[in-house]
């Protein structure tokens, strides 16, 4: 631990500095550390690595998988897919440190055991954090930004804040106020013999309802919108959590899931009274509980940034972000981890990205950090060049197996750029929504994503003479889009670029 009690970065005059250390703050600080950026300072109030794994699931176990044996030996690209706990790192003993820790009870971690992988994540891949150092307030001078601080003031042209989306959100319901946010809950056995509202059908409703199982008498779910197992593939729900919706399916278990607009919740000496009325059926429902959970969700912590101008979505939950993650109305302010979730993507057919959570946004990361010193350092990444023949063999591995494409589908795709004379270069991986919708040479890109029935499959994006066109070739039952047919399809699809690029070489 003598690197961790270490406190680099004192304050001073910064690059690029950095807030928080969690997952998002560790790997965002690893991947920056490697772009050759001179300058970059990271800091976080918290003591130690961990983040919001420091305190939250509040009742323990992830909903997020990792399979410790796989069908590819962990350190490498493929085995990233089976392990979605895990930072990435670029040598081997950064990798696949989550199935380290774990007990193999379950396929998913203990907070416990994440916590000590992040941890050992830090020590190993040399992040090094300024902890302790509480960012208080944010102001603009004539070189970019100011952070002031517990410790005194950071000056940086580039800021990165991967603060979480942390902070408790009470939806505004005349009552509610009364009752404890989900962060607030007791151990479940302090509910033992209890009647539970919870007010909330997203995971942390679900997490509690689940834990509350084996103790409380009565546990209902309520909230408007019902619990759509038809897009279950689409939905941050985690299916694991789904315990009280089945036994209220099948009825007789004491938990329901309700579908309700909740009016009013009234505190009375003995509990709480809930008023709601029904949004997928006709009719009021007046119910007595012994205890109100508010699992209504959170907030990003974002301080004084919206007097910056930095422009929030979802009722100001999060701030507004464009594709590389860069707030879209303050450039130079950009934000890692969960919170990247608010750059939405293209969202075709509804589906979101995984970008919530650690196996999405470790991914964001590295693609920021290289966004950050290209767009404002001009530290230009060595594109490999590709020969014609390699193009569609390489595209292929990856839509069979590149864990970025297949954890953040629809969201995240490998590119090719074919520009005339020049050899063809490989992008590498580029957030979707920006390739399909800027500008540029001709360039070709692949994704994952699911069609308008939840079928995986994969899709071709070919831009040419500032026309592109998609195209999605067939799935398959074991998803296996290496076969002669998907090499076929894509050589097809691929052939005007090819041949506009041998056409040129042979000018």
């Amino acid at each position: 631990m003598e690197q961790l009690d270490e406190r680099p970065f004192p304050p001073g005059d910064y690059d690029v500095v950095l807030v928080g250390s969690g997952p998002g703050g560790l790997q965002t600080a690893y991947s920056l550390a490697r772009t050759g950026i001179p300058r970059c300072a990271v800091i976080s109030r918290d003591s130690a690595p961990g983040g919001m794994f420091r305190r939250f699931p509040l009742y323990q176990r992830l909903i997020s998988w990792t399979k410790p044996d796989a069908p590819f030996d962990r350190g490498t690209r493929e085995y990233e897919w089976y392990d979605h706990n895990s930072l990435v790192g670029d040598e081997r003993a950064h990798q696949a440190l989550a199935p380290e820790f774990m007990d193999r009870a379950f396929d998913v971690p203990a907070r416990r055991e994440m916590e000590a992988a992040l941890v050992e994540f830090a020590m190993r891949g040399g992040v090094r954090v300024r902890y302790g150092c509480e960012w208080l307030s944010t102001r603009r001078d004539d070189a970019g930004f100011v952070l002031e601080t517990s410790d005194g003031e950071y000056r940086c042209r580039v800021c990165v804040f991967a603060i979480g989306v942390t902070d408790p959100w009470v939806a505004p319901i005349p009552g509610l106020e009364a009752a404890p946010h989900y962060v607030a809950a007791n151990a479940p056995e302090r509910y033992q013999g209890k009647s539970v509202f919870i007010v909330g059908k997203r995971n942390s409703g679900f997490e509690l309802a689940q834990g509350l199982l084996p103790w409380a008498r009565r546990i209902v779910l309520g909230s408007p919108r019902p619990v759509d197992t038809t897009i279950l593939a689409f939905s941050p729900l985690s299916i694991r959590y789904l315990s009280p919706y089945t036994e209220h399916i099948r009825g007789g278990s004491g938990s329901y899931v309700v579908d309700a607009a909740i009016e009013r919740v009234e505190r009375h000496t003995d509990g709480y009274r809930i008023h709601a009325s029904g949004t997928t059926w006709e009719g009021e429902l007046e119910l007595d509980s012994d205890e109100v959970i508010a699992a209504t969700g959170f907030r990003a912590p974002v301080r004084d940034l919206p007097s910056l101008g930095v422009a929030m979505v979802n009722d100001g939950r999060m701030p507004a972000q464009t594709p590389y993650w860069e707030s879209i109305s303050t450039p130079g302010i950009y934000f890692a981890g969960n919170v990247m979730q608010a750059s939405p993507g293209l969202r075709k057919h509804g589906a979101t990205s995984s970008s919530g959570s650690v196996n999405g946004f470790r991914y964001n990361a590295r693609v920021l950090a290289r966004h950050i010193a290209e767009k404002h350092f001009g530290l230009a990444r060595e594109r490999r060049p590709l020969e014609r023949e390699q193009v569609v063999p390489m595209l292929l591995g990856e839509l069979a197996h590149a864990p970025e494409l297949w954890t953040q589908k629809g969201y995240l795709a490998r590119v090719v750029d074919v520009d005339g004379a020049e050899r063809i270069r490989d992008e590498g991986i580029v957030p979707l929504a920006d390739f399909v919708d800027r500008d540029g040479g001709d360039a070709c890109g692949v994704a994952v994503e699911y069609d308008a029935d939840g079928t995986i499959i994969p899709v071709v994006y070919v831009r040419r003479r500032g026309h592109m066109a998609e195209h999605a070739l067939p799935p398959h039952p074991l998803h296996t889009f290496d076969t002669d047919e998907h090499r076929r399809q894509l050589a097809e699809c691929l052939a005007p670029l090819m041949s506009r690029k041998a056409d040129a070489s042979r000018v």
